[in-house]
């Protein structure tokens, strides 16, 4: 699934270089259903000529092409969940758009793969690096790397 949604990513009108990617991380579930399996985490970063909503539109689409529900409990497991992490130094605090994501500072399996491409980011409204708040986040989840390449 983190194949094809990626590859569907680069695909979106607007879409450009440069083009990072992380490794794919195995992570245990976080505030999950008790017997939620372990998730498949990975992060791209695309040069992108469009407004945000336009990717989040696109963002969407890919995930019902991919078999995602559009009305499933919040926390709950799925096929796959594109989230729009930031887009340059925008910042949004609206109801379909937040930027930076308002909860990227507290997910490890979000900043670990983020710390293989760009260690040195500093988030909108953040003073420390993402590889800093990955160090002082201090999570007991479980994060495994799968592959470097894919």
């Amino acid at each position: 699934m983190l194949q094809k949604a990626r590859d569907q990513i680069l695909e979106i009108d607007g879409s450009c270089l440069p083009v990072l990617q992380s490794g794919i991380y195995e992570t245990s579930p976080v505030n999950c259903e008790p017997d939620a399996g372990n998730f498949y985490n990975a992060v791209i970063e695309i040069g992108f000529k469009n407004s945000p909503e336009a990717l989040l539109t696109h963002l969407r689409q890919i995930e019902l092409a991919l078999g995602r529900e559009r009305d499933h409990q919040r926390n709950v497991s799925r096929t796959i969940d594109l989230d729009l992490l930031y887009l340059d130094d925008l910042h949004r605090n609206e109801a379909t758009l937040q930027l930076p994501h308002p909860r990227i500072a507290d997910r490890a399996f979000v900043l670990r793969p983020l710390v293989d491409i760009i260690p040195n980011l500093r988030l909108p409204g953040q003073t420390a690096t993402v590889r800093e708040l990955l160090v002082n986040l201090g999570s007991g989840e479980s994060i495994k790397s799968v592959t470097d390449q894919w």
